[in-house]
């Protein structure tokens, strides 16, 4: 059984899956490239390939025709947007994510996120560094109100890490749990009242066409003046161009995400005109505990399809 992990670094940081699947007699094929492979290259080793330990490469139809062995793909994180799951199903392929086991890393990086927007660190480092002493004003977070649009795993572990800066706390989610975010110092309100009341707005939604270019310059509109914008999502959520324009208005204060409308990035992008805009790489998910972990569940659901089993987190 050949299994390709197109996740990178795997044999760096995912030794406890890299050991499941060996022991297991695969043969595991890695990605080479630090970054995900295009569709060219997924067609030219396509064929010999049993499973699919995937990271954000797109797999569709064009795809999935030059794979007739393909059983199993498990997704190496949450969003399975990069996945024709109708696509999948009619050739027989089961698809399974790792649903919480990221929550915890993601909210770390969302949290770091808004406090270098707050405290503009970035800028200052920069500033310091070339021998300036700008003397800017802050807000704290206690007066603050901070929006979160989808309340799921990773908006309520970054809930509780703001919860000890006491600011005032929103959501709206499509299915609102009161309880959890009563426990939580959150009040569920509607998509409407997080863009109007909302300082600092975090996006944890899943992409769909629902969900597509949500943040645009229409809802823009909506937004106080000066509201910073966080992304740990899916890029497709907020039109880059339309955020750009906000950007240079002044009417969003600050953007920082981790994700992009396509990856890896193009530095022509008009945002990068911006030293109010933070870009990580898609890293939210790469800490040493995450990778352990989601590699041992990835793993076992490979060779569970594989072995004829039914496998943990399965989408279809």
């Amino acid at each position: 059984m050949k299994v390709l992990v197109t996740a990178t670094n795997y044999s760096k940081y995912c030794q406890a899956g890299k050991k499941i699947l060996e022991d297991a007699g695969c043969e595991i094929i890695e990605n080479p490239h630090g970054r995900p492979y295009t569709a060219d290259e997924l067609k030219t080793i396509a064929g010999e390939i049993d499973g699919v330990v995937a990271g954000v490469d797109i797999w569709n139809e064009d795809i999935f025709q030059h794979a007739p062995r393909l059983k199993v793909i498990a997704r190496f994180g949450v969003g399975v947007d990069n996945i024709d799951l109708k696509a999948a199903r009619e050739h027989g392929i089961t698809v399974c994510n790792t649903p919480g086991i990221n929550s915890s890393a993601v909210a770390e990086q969302a949290a770091a996120l808004i406090l270098s927007l707050i405290r503009q660190i970035p800028e200052m480092n920069e500033a310091v560094r070339k021998g300036q002493w700008p003397r800017p004003m802050f807000h704290e977070m206690k007066s603050r109100t901070v929006g979160f649009l989808g309340f799921g795993a990773i908006a309520k572990n970054l809930a509780e890490r703001l919860y000890g800066f006491h600011p005032d706390m929103i959501a709206y989610d499509k299915y609102p749990n009161q309880e959890t975010a009563g426990k939580l110092g959150v009040r569920m309100v509607s998509q409407e009242e997080v863009l109007k009341h909302a300082d600092i707005i975090s996006i944890h939604l899943p992409a769909t066409d629902e969900t597509k270019n949500l943040i645009c310059k229409d809802t823009l509109e909506q937004m106080k003046d000066g509201v910073l914008i966080i992304n740990t999502a899916r890029g497709s959520i907020v039109s880059e161009d339309d955020m750009a324009e906000a950007l240079k208005r002044g009417k969003a204060g600050g953007f920082g995400t981790d994700v992009f409308a396509e990856e890896p990035i193009d530095l022509d992008q008009p945002l990068f005109g911006f030293s109010n805009y933070i870009a990580t790489p898609h890293v939210s998910a790469e800490t040493y505990e995450n990778c352990e972990t989601t590699s041992i569940v990835t793993a076992q659901a490979v060779l569970a399809v594989l072995q004829g089993e039914v496998p943990e987190n399965q989408v279809i």
